[in-house]
């Protein structure tokens, strides 16, 4: 299994985390999506490598994600979703301050976030497309993860993970319209429409949020640029392949 991490993360000894990448030698480039019409079962030997990686105490967590901003707490430990599509659990964030637990986010361009409070031992996991993004996903999160767990804003640690980035990212007006208040959120492209750059949309929520700068970490991969490691929905023509994004408190 091929997989990148991030630094800011990788630093607290609780926290266990990974990004998946897509690989030729496995099936289904490794994808890691169950209702996208792929063969469920070559997804299934897909998850059970991933699954190797987090251990055999590891319970997941696969929400169907529905560009919403519907916030789920994990209250006990077991996986949902993970085997089968569970039509039940609709959610685009994943809260928990369970131990083993691993919330996972499937992406192949739109923003996937994962948070961590090294006190608590809570941490989220977040799918932030330009929907979930206009609607303030990542900062109901946060708001969240503090009303139900004692979070401190001011105490997380955020990784922006791979997306597609404003380099590639050509809206309407009418999207870009819903971010023009953020600076340096949209740019005008080469053909004369604007571009929108999600992970910096996600930044400034998160910092709104009361999430310092210094504890937020963006990943500087673009899915559409870098077809040969990440899926891209977008530069793919509708891609079938997700990676995934996903985080476990080790201790709580």
């Amino acid at each position: 299994m091929e997989y990148e991490g991030s630094r800011i993360l990788g630093e607290l000894p609780g926290v266990k985390h990974c990004i998946t990448e897509r690989s030729t030698e496995e099936p289904l480039a490794f994808s890691l999506a169950l209702h996208t019409g792929e063969d469920p079962e070559r997804v299934r030997e897909n998850r059970r490598k991933l699954a190797d990686f987090f251990g055999p105490e590891a319970s997941f967590i696969s929400a169907l994600q529905v560009h919403g901003d519907r916030v789920y707490a994990v209250e006990r430990q077991r996986s949902l979703g993970w085997k089968s599509v569970d039509e039940d659990l609709k959610a685009d964030a994943l809260i928990t301050c369970l131990s083993n637990v691993v919330l996972t986010i499937l992406t192949a361009d739109c923003v996937p976030i994962l948070l961590a409070d090294p006190l608590t031992g809570a941490i989220g996991a977040v799918h932030a497309g330009w929907q979930g993004s206009a609607l303030g996903i990542v900062k109901k999160t946060v708001i969240r993860l503090s009303e139900r767990y004692g979070v401190d804003p001011g105490n997380l640690r955020a990784f922006i993970g791979p997306a597609i980035g404003g380099c590639c990212y050509e809206v309407g007006e009418e999207v870009a319209g819903r971010f023009r208040h953020l600076k340096g959120a949209v740019k005008a492209g080469s053909r004369g429409r604007p571009m929108l750059d999600l992970k910096r949309v996600n930044l400034l929520q998160l910092s709104e949020a009361g999430v310092p700068e210094s504890s937020i970490e963006i990943s500087p991969h673009c899915t559409a640029c870098e077809r040969e490691r990440f899926f891209s929905y977008r530069a793919e023509e509708g891609c079938h392949g997700r990676f995934m994004s996903c985080i476990m408190s080790v201790e709580c």
